[in-house]
């Protein structure tokens, strides 16, 4: 049993209808100026059933001699000071209010059951204890930051970060790109007998090439730092590989008489060219193909030389995806070059579908798809302009048993489809101050209460509140240094100025 003196902040007491179950109010030892207790810090209560984990809601600092704003304002009228008069000091305490999230008992989390007793020691949160009820994994999980006001190490688990999608979520400029270049640090840096998982970046605005030119930290052989870049122009979507529902998803009302006459001849041109063939063959051959009507002849050409206009697609795959998903490798897919949004969509939806595809025969290992402007690509509406949706949400429901996974990135949550985010069953949520965003995360997000709904919006940059099955409680992290900064990028624009005059 703890000693009495250890760590001690307060005392429980009696105040608007609590001690109960889920919530009581303590009030806090020593002097009455001094911090020994911060919002949103973990505290406890030892009890004969167990340890009560409880996070710490409010803190009202109270005083009986300023009660009342008449007495207050005619002793001020006299020139004297109210502490000057009476033992003002002496009566200021501070009352904290704070929300039980658990039992520990016989090393496990619990349900609460029962009421503190006014009266009980209210203490500081053993730091191994507190690692163990928010199931961290110290030994072998992700170092990303610390705990908000403790001095603990954020350190989950691979399997409860990533297994069931994540979803990081924040307003521009909150740090969630920075937290996403941590978390690829740590899921580069480990080693073989840890387990690497392959992953797949969309980069949108190339902020992340950078990784590409990084040094390991160390030289031992399991730091070597596994990173290939590809640019958007580089990309070649083989033709040979497409159906006509394929074809028909990027493009906007094809009609199932066009389907089924496309399909004919992908069928017949297959047996044609052997080594493959280009959309301009393609074209080709639908042109002398006599037994197609003219309007849908006609149609068909149409479409597919506004897919041949893009450039993306050609005879071979360029990269093959087989190759470039390795345990232990990030690929970039750098789509900055790229103005075009529909480019962007047309090489997403192709990649979403074959990493599945493959994963599913599993001819690559397991993987993360890292997806930046998540919002751009499976939207809650315009579903006619969402080429990669239907794939991303494919993704969502069924990655999970195949370890074909996603991480997604927005910064607009309420544009972001709800039937994915309900599927990313963990949830890096930096501040947010706009009220439909944050109404989306409220009714997306298993867990998070007003409360921490609330503390969103006070989130300083490079704070988070993670929520879902990484943690048992939601639980707010200061997001560490990252290992490696880009160089030559300008950090302001103060900065963007000054190197322009250079």
């Amino acid at each position: 049993m703890v000693s009495d003196t250890h760590n001690r902040l307060g005392t429980v007491v009696c105040e608007n209808g609590t001690p109960n179950v889920m919530e009581f109010s303590f009030v806090l030892e020593g002097v009455s100026n001094e911090i020994i207790v911060k919002r949103g810090e973990f505290v406890s209560v030892v009890t004969p059933a167990g340890e009560v984990i409880s996070r710490v809601q409010d803190l009202i600092r109270t005083n009986r001699y300023y009660q009342h704003a008449e007495a207050v304002r005619e002793y001020q009228s006299r020139g004297e000071p109210l502490r000057s008069i009476f033992p003002t000091d002496r009566w200021q305490y501070t009352v904290a209010s704070a929300r039980v999230v658990g039992l520990w008992a016989n090393n496990r989390p619990v349900r609460p059951y029962f009421a503190v007793s006014p009266g009980s020691v209210v203490r500081q949160v053993d730091a191994s204890v507190l690692s163990q009820f928010l199931r961290l994994d110290p030994n072998n999980g992700l170092n990303l930051g610390s705990l908000g006001h403790h001095n603990l190490a954020f350190t989950p688990s691979i399997d409860r970060l990533l297994s069931k999608h994540l979803a990081i979520l924040a307003m521009s400029g909150a740090g969630k790109s920075y937290f996403v270049s941590v978390l690829l640090e740590e899921l580069l840096t480990r080693t073989k007998k840890q387990g690497r998982i392959a992953i797949v970046l969309i980069d949108v605005h190339g902020e992340y090439r950078y990784l590409k030119d990084i040094e390991p930290l160390t030289k031992t052989e399991s730091s070597i730092v596994d990173v290939e870049h590809i640019r958007g122009a580089h990309l070649q979507i083989p033709v040979n590989s497409m159906t006509a529902e394929g074809i028909g998803s990027l493009v906007s009302d094809m009609s199932t008489v066009q389907k089924r006459e496309l399909k004919r001849v992908l069928s017949e041109i297959q047996s044609f060219y052997k080594d493959g063939y280009s959309l301009k063959e393609l074209i080709d051959y639908i042109r002398d193909d006599d037994t197609i009507k003219g309007n849908t002849r006609d149609a068909l050409i149409g479409w597919l030389y506004n897919l041949e206009e893009t450039r993306l697609f050609g005879k071979e795959a360029v990269p093959d995806i087989k190759s470039i998903v390795q345990p232990g490798r990030l690929t970039i897919i750098d789509l900055s070059d790229f103005i075009s949004l529909r480019k962007k969509q047309i090489v997403v939806a192709h990649l979403a579908n074959e990493l599945l595809y493959l994963r599913r025969r599993e001819s690559i290992p397991p993987f993360l798809l890292v997806l930046e402007e998540a919002h751009q690509f499976c939207p809650e509406s315009r579903h006619d302009l969402a080429l990669p949706k239907s794939r991303i949400e494919t993704i969502a429901r069924e990655g999970r048993k195949f370890f074909a996974l996603l991480c997604l990135i927005s910064q607009r949550p309420v544009k972001l489809s709800t039937t994915v985010l309900s599927q990313c069953s963990n949830q890096a949520i930096f501040r947010c101050t706009n009220p439909y965003d944050l109404d989306h995360i409220g009714r997306s997000s298993e867990g998070i209460d007003r409360a921490a709904l609330d503390a969103i919006t006070t989130l300083e940059v490079g704070e988070s509140l993670f929520v879902g099955e990484t943690v048992s409680v939601p639980t707010f992290v200061k997001i560490r240094k990252r290992y490696f900064e880009p160089s030559g990028k300008a950090k302001s624009l103060s900065d963007a100025l000054l190197r322009a005059e250079k």
